[in-house]
This record gives structure tokens, sequence and C-alpha cells, in this order.
């Protein structure tokens, strides 16, 4: 059964001019990561704009991560859909596919109760049967996993963390003493610290996409380590970046940070759009302060 340790990149989607998906270029995302050493990749998250795909596009992406990773890191693959039967689909893929983990978000615009989204993640569970990370976002979801909803779907094995991203520290608190056999994995950037605190030792961090060594250096130190007061200066220097992700254009910033690493990104998918020049230049700088910051912290 995989454990969640370590920093795990939901990676970008690269496009191609003409807006098609350039795999060539998802290949240098894939072989970036594992060069950099995160600890698992994982594709169809929100930062991979899973929602602007096809699902044929969705099924080929996960294809092509499997053959390129190649069981060199975990694999993790998003299911989300608003329909149970397409979650389901994507579910049976990955396990067909050789993935190492699913993803399991709750429905978006349904809105249903805490039972029926049990029911839903326990459905995708008995289809595929691999190890869950449920992702609670209901910022983008429309609900928010909670303590019904946990009593539910711990009665599988296979539910073994949880990427949270409500930002709510209430819900953080309920899983860390109310389901310790769900591993915690800070899913909203800025309360990293906080979430290794509470015992997290995982971090799914879309920042790691273009400087994935300074999110791993917070992870050492904070859960290698044990160094929190170099957790704290670490997280200081971050706190930039995550200030600045917040600002509204969230996965346009994710990839013009991996195009300034080297990396060929290309543009979002409508209805997004690319940053203006002025927030480009605000962003690089933000990168530059964060990674001579951060190697000030780890160099001392």
């Amino acid at each position: 059964m995989l454990t969640f340790e370590g920093i795990y990149t939901p990676a970008i989607t690269p496009y191609a001019a003409d807006g098609s998906i350039d795999f060539a270029a998802f290949a240098d995302v894939l072989e970036s990561l594992i060069e950099a050493r995160v600890h698992g990749i994982i594709i169809g998250g929100s930062t991979g704009e899973y929602y602007a795909q096809s699902a044929e596009e969705r099924l080929a992406l996960v294809e092509h991560a499997s053959k390129v990773i190649s069981q060199r890191l975990p694999l993790i693959v998003g299911t989300g859909a608003i329909r149970t039967e397409d979650a389901v689909t994507f579910a049976t893929h990955a396990r067909d596919h050789k993935a190492d983990a699913i993803l399991v978000t709750s429905p978006p615009y349904a809105l249903p109760t805490e039972q029926e989204n049990a029911h839903h993640a326990l459905t995708i569970d008995k289809a595929a049967q691999l190890p869950i990370m449920l992702y609670n976002y209901p910022g983008r979801m429309g609900i928010s996993m909670g303590e019904t909803y946990f009593r539910e779907v711990t009665r599988s094995a296979n539910v073994v963390a949880i990427k949270e991203s409500s930002g709510d520290f209430n819900n953080l608190h309920l899983l860390a003493c109310q389901f310790p056999q769900i591993a915690l994995s800070c899913g909203w950037d800025d309360q990293a610290l906080e979430f290794f605190a509470w015992g997290a030792r995982s971090w799914v961090c879309a920042g790691s996409n273009f400087i994935p060594r300074e999110h791993v250096a917070l992870y050492e130190a904070c859960v290698v380590e044990k160094d929190f007061a170099k957790g704290r200066k670490i997280m200081a220097a971050l706190m930039p970046l995550m200030n600045f992700l917040d600002g509204g254009k969230f996965v346009q910033s994710i990839k013009y940070g991996s195009e300034l690493a080297g990396l060929k990104a290309g543009p979002v998918r409508a209805p997004l759009q690319a940053l203006e020049e002025e927030e480009q230049a605000q962003l690089k700088a933000v990168i530059e302060s964060v990674k001579r910051n951060v190697a000030a912290v780890t160099a001392s």
C-alpha cells in the first residue's frame, strides 16, 4: 500500500500553439520532476486543467504519464467528474495503466449530501481497488467533506490519505484528532507549516512544478529533521509566492513559473487567459527572491 510521504506534484499539462496537448513537452515536465526528486506525481489534478479537457485527452495523458514515469515514482491519477460513472471510468483506466493511487474528489455542481458523496467515493473504490487520496476542495466543488463523510468512507481500507484544501483549520483538527487513519496531506499552500505541525507527512503543491527543491526543503525540515524553527524560516521565505498564487490566477501563474524554469508549458485553456506582462514581471521577481531566501536558510 502506498504511503503518502513527501512532495507530490500536480503536473501541468503543456499545450501547443494550436491548443492541442504537447505530449513531448509533457514528458519533459515529468522528467524534470523525477530529476528534482519529488516524491510522487499527480495527473489529472486542478493544476493539470483536467476540467478543460475531454475524456479522451485525460485518458491519453494517463497512458503517456504511465509510460514516461515507468514506475520510477508513484503515479496518482485524478478521477474528478460530475457523474459517478465517469469517475469510475477514469479510476479503472488508471488501475489498468499501473497507477499507484487515485485522487477522489466530490462531484461538482450536484451538491450531494455527505452520505451521497461518500457513496460516490465508495462506488469508485469498489471499481478500482486502488489506494485513495481524497481531495477536499469545497471552493471548487461547492461542498465540503465532513465528519459523516469521513466516517462512511473509512469503512474502506483503501482510503489512506486526504489532500485537504478547504482552508478551514477546523477540518484539519477534525482529521488529525478523530481520523488519524487518513494520512494528512497539505492542499492549502500557505498552511503547509501548520499541516506539518499537526502530523501531515506530505504536501500536494503546484509550485513544485517550477521550484521543487524549495518545497522539498520545507518537507525535509519539518518532517524528516523535525526542525520547526528552520521550517518557519523556510515557510516565511516561501510566503511571497503563496500570496501571489492566492491572487486569483493560480494555474496561469504555475504555467508561467514553469516557463521561467525552462519548461515548455504553453498557454492555459479558456476560459482562463495568460498573465499580463506586469504580472509576469512580478512573479519572476517573487520566484527569484524565494529561491535566494530559501537557499540562505538551507545553507546556514
